[in-house]
């Protein structure tokens, strides 16, 4: 899916009508925003943390330090956005 918005002079982006249905954004929802390999990935904050606490299970090598968390959200970004890793590998 292709989508377009134009930054105004204020710096602000509009999402279009379709993305947003798309994603289920509502007014007020908010956008992580990320900078991988010179793309903008915009990922939705509309899900409360409690929504997604133990929908994995246990962490195989115990618990995550945030910067540990932070790094493995930034590769899954890249992955799924870019259809590669940070070293710029296929998946």
């Amino acid at each position: 899916m292709g989508a377009e918005a134009t930054l105004t002079s204020k710096g602000q982006l509009t999402i279009p009508k379709d993305v947003r249905d798309m994603l289920s954004l509502k007014p007020g929802d908010a956008i992580a925003w990320t900078v991988v390999d010179n793309h903008l990935v915009g990922t939705p904050r509309n899900l409360a943390f409690a929504d997604l606490a133990g929908i994995l299970g246990d962490p195989p090598g115990g618990p995550a330090t945030l910067a540990e968390i932070d790094e493995a959200v930034r590769d899954a970004v890249a992955t799924h956005a870019l259809g590669k890793d940070l070293a710029g590998d296929a998946p």
